[in-house]
């Protein structure tokens, strides 16, 4: 069981963050400071040396950074790969992010790495080795964890419980925080057919570290049926912004990140979009300071 006692202290909490893309490296350097920090996928980092790590560098000479994970497979039944535990903790140890996350997710098989972030049932087999790889990572990185809501697509005759009710058993059982992706809430919510606003109503936002908003792409499922792709390819939608004022209005001034992967823009509209949730939070919280 993790405790707040075992934790390594953060920097200062900081308010709005966009993901590092080093093709904005000019204009982050060159420009005004337009947001308070930069998120780096692990997987990105864990070469030796070379121009991603030499930017990495700059950046977190003058921000701070956190640390988001896509391949740890969380959610999977065969045990976590040492190696790649091995590879995170020294990115910890380099670049101290001041909040490192995963997702509640599996991504790989009998050695395989799948190119994806696939679901799994909520049950209590499922919950047991979910809790015991975050105890595994937590204990191995000396760093508390966040774990990821995911976008999901299908669900499983085999659960018994909602995701909220496992995700806060997982904390309970972990001392695990949570990062709550507005995104993938409304994602899943149209995909699946539940009220989005009432599981913002229902999440336990008391243990949230980091909340994610991104943009999502528009297709159709086999019946005609709106499906929903969780693509980081475009703007944050109106239907996501909404969602987040619902997050603020519970009070969670937890550190936002603007999710930008594919079809990067300039970053300038990355930064507008940085701006836009600023905003926001700073009317719920008109204390909070700027950057």
């Amino acid at each position: 069981m993790w405790t707040k006692t075992n934790v390594k202290s953060p920097c200062d909490p900081h308010t709005i963050g966009v993901g590092f893309k080093h093709e904005h490296a000019r204009e982050i350097f060159e420009g005004d400071r337009r947001v308070d920090f930069f998120e780096v996928h692990a997987e990105n980092y864990m070469g030796a040396g070379g121009p991603m790590h030499h930017l990495l560098h700059r950046i977190r000479s003058d921000y701070s950074v956190s640390l988001h994970g896509v391949g740890l497979s969380i959610g999977g039944a065969a045990p976590l790969d040492r190696d790649h535990l091995r590879r995170l903790q020294r990115l910890i140890d380099i670049y101290e992010p001041f909040l490192f996350s995963e997702h509640l997710a599996w991504s790989s098989h009998e050695g395989v790495f799948l190119n994806d972030l696939l679901p799994l049932p909520y049950n209590e087999s499922t919950l047991g080795h979910v809790c015991a790889h975050i105890d595994q990572v937590q204990d191995v990185l000396t760093t508390r964890m966040l774990l990821e809501n995911p976008a999901t697509y299908v669900t499983f005759a085999t659960s018994t419980m909602p995701e909220i009710d496992f995700l806060r058993a997982v904390v309970a059982r972990t001392g695990c925080g949570l990062l709550l992706d507005v995104n993938n809430v409304y994602v899943s919510s149209v995909n699946l057919g539940f009220e989005a606003s009432a599981y913002i109503d229902a999440f336990p936002v008391e243990h949230v570290g980091e909340l994610h908003l991104a943009g999502f792409a528009e297709d159709q499922d086999s019946e005609g049926a709106r499906l929903l792709i969780d693509d980081h390819g475009r703007a944050v939608s109106e239907a996501v912004w909404t969602l987040y004022r619902r997050v603020l209005a519970r009070h969670c001034t937890a550190p936002t990140l603007i999710e930008w992967d594919n079809e990067v823009p300039d970053f300038a509209a990355l930064a507008a979009e940085a701006g836009r949730a600023r905003r926001l939070r700073l009317a719920v919280s008109p204390t909070m300071a700027a950057a």
